[in-house]
C-alpha cells in the first residue's frame, strides 16, 4: 500500500479529534478552491500531489421554506430511549464506544452494523481485568455486528467483533443496503478509501466477501479531497451515487451507473458547499416516500447536530430548509431533543446516525410519517479527551406525531 494511503487513516483520527472538541468560528462563505498547482520537493522528500481540481463550484444557498410531507414538514420534536447498544468486551477486545450505526430489518430481526473504537488481540486482556485502568487514548477504528428481534432487547443483544471474520485494520463508517440488481447485500465502509463487501445472508456477520475498494489506489490519490469521510450510497434507478463530505466544509458526489456498480465511479464534484461548522460528516440521503424529492441531513459542529437539505434530484442543488438548519432549530440536536419517562437524560449530541428506511433497497426510501433515527449520543461530562477514547453508545429517536 502507498505511504500516502498507510497515513490517512491517522490523519482522519487526529482531525476529527480536533473537531470535536474545537471552538465553533463564525460562518463564512467557502473559498473557492485553490488553483492545481504542485508544491516543490524539499530535499529528498517527494513533493506532495497537487490539490484536486473540482471544476465549477455550486451557490451556497440561503434556507427555503419547508413544504415537505408528514412530520417532516413541521418543526421536529424527538423523544430517545436510554443507551440501548454500549461497548462490551471480551480477552481480546476492549472497547471504548460503539457509533457509526447502519441498520435494516431484515427476516423478523434488525441487524445492524456500526463502528467500535477498540484495542484488539492480547494487549486487550489486561484491559478487561477489575479494576484495570481506563487508558486515555483510543485504539483502532473498527467494526461491530449485533442482532435482535424487538429494540427492548438491544441492550442485551451480543456483540460481534468484525476483525474475527476478516475485517482487520482500520475499517468503519459501515452502510447496510440491498441491491436489487444484483440479489445481493452491500456493506460499505471507510478504510479510509471506500470499500465494501458483499453478502446474501447480511444476518450472518462472517458471510461477507473480502473487502474491494471502489477505487483504485491511483485513482483515489487523483481524486478525492484532503480527509473524505462517512460514504454513503444511494440509487435513483439508473445511476448509483457515492456523496460523502471533506472535512472542509463540502459535501461531495460521485456516481456510477447501474450496470457499472459497484466499479465505474465517475470523479467527485462538490455537491453542496457550506463551513465545516455546517456541514461536516455523517451525511446521509434520502428518497422521500411518495414524492419526487430527496433529503440529506448531515452533522455540523457546535453541539453535533443534524441540519437538513432538500434537492429535486440526486445531481441537482441542494437547499438548506428553513427550521431545520440552526442550532437551536435543528432537524435533530440537544435543542429538540427528550428523553422517554424515567430515563435519565444521557447525550448532549445528536451524532453520526441513521433514519430507518421502509424499505432496504439502494433507492434509500424514507417514511415521512415514521421517523426513527439511530444515532450515537455522548453525555457532556464524558465528552473531553482523545476523540477514540469517547464514551459514545447508541440509542434511538422517535419523532412525536
Amino acid at each position: 500500500m502507498p505511504s500516502f494511503l498507510k497515513i490517512r487513516p491517522l490523519a482522519a483520527l487526529a482531525l476529527t479529534g480536533f473537531a470535536a472538541f474545537s471552538s465553533p468560528v463564525p460562518a463564512q462563505t467557502a473559498p473557492a478552491l485553490a488553483p492545481q498547482v504542485a508544491t516543490p520537493a524539499i530535499g529528498n522528500r517527494p513533493a506532495p500531489p497537487p490539490p484536486v481540481d473540482f471544476g465549477p463550484l455550486p451557490e451556497i444557498h440561503a434556507a427555503i421554506s419547508n413544504t415537505l410531507p408528514g412530520l417532516l414538514g413541521k418543526p421536529l420534536k424527538w423523544v430517545s430511549t436510554a443507551p440501548l447498544v454500549v461497548p462490551q468486551h471480551d480477552d481480546t477486545h476492549f472497547l471504548f464506544s460503539v457509533k457509526d450505526p447502519t441498520v435494516a430489518f431484515i427476516d423478523g430481526k434488525w441487524e445492524i452494523y456500526a463502528t467500535a473504537n477498540m484495542v484488539m488481540g492480547a494487549q486487550a486482556a489486561p484491559l478487561v481485568q477489575p479494576g484495570a485502568a481506563r487508558p486515555a487514548r483510543g485504539g483502532t477504528f473498527n467494526m461491530v455486528h449485533l442482532s435482535f428481534k424487538e429494540w427492548k432487547d438491544a441492550p442485551q443483544a451480543k456483540l460481534f467483533y468484525m476483525d474475527n471474520a476478516g475485517f482487520t485494520g482500520y475499517k468503519c463508517a459501515p452502510e447496510l443496503f440491498y441491491f436489487a440488481p444484483h440479489k445481493k447485500w452491500y456493506l460499505t465502509f471507510q478504510t479510509q478509501a471506500p470499500a465494501f463487501s458483499t453478502s446474501v445472508t447480511p444476518g450472518d456477520p462472517t458471510s461477507w466477501t473480502k473487502p474491494e475498494n471502489f477505487f483504485a489506489d491511483d485513482l483515489y490519490r487523483q481524486y478525492m479531497p484532503r480527509l473524505p469521510i462517512d460514504y454513503h450510497f444511494i440509487g435513483d434507478g439508473q445511476y448509483m451515487y457515492m456523496f460523502f463530505t471533506g472535512d472542509d466544509g463540502n459535501f461531495y458526489r460521485s456516481r456510477t451507473t447501474y450496470a457499472e456498480f459497484p466499479k465505474g465511479f465517475s470523479k467527485p464534484v462538490v455537491a453542496m458547499r457550506g463551513t465545516r461548522n455546517t456541514v461536516f460528516e455523517a451525511s446521509i440521503t434520502y428518497r422521500i416516500k411518495g414524492t419526487d424529492k430527496y433529503l440529506t441531513i448531515v452533522e455540523a459542529l457546535g453541539n453535533r447536530y443534524y441540519r437538513a437539505y432538500v434537492a429535486d434530484k440526486l445531481d441537482g442543488e441542494w437547499y438548506p430548509i428553513e427550521g431545520f438548519d440552526t442550532m437551536e432549530k435543528p432537524f435533530a440536536g440537544k435543542a429538540n431533543v427528550t428523553f422517554e419517562s424515567g430515563v435519565e437524560p444521557w447525550s448532549v449530541q445528536v451524532s453520526h446516525g441513521e433514519l430507518i428506511l421502509d424499505s432496504n433497497d439502494e433507492r434509500m426510501i424514507l417514511d415521512p410519517n415514521n421517523l426513527l433515527f439511530l444515532y450515537q449520543g455522548i453525555s457532556e461530562a464524558d465528552n473531553k479527551g482523545d476523540y477514540g477514547a469517547l464514551h459514545y453508545k447508541l440509542g434511538l429517536l422517535r419523532a412525536v406525531k
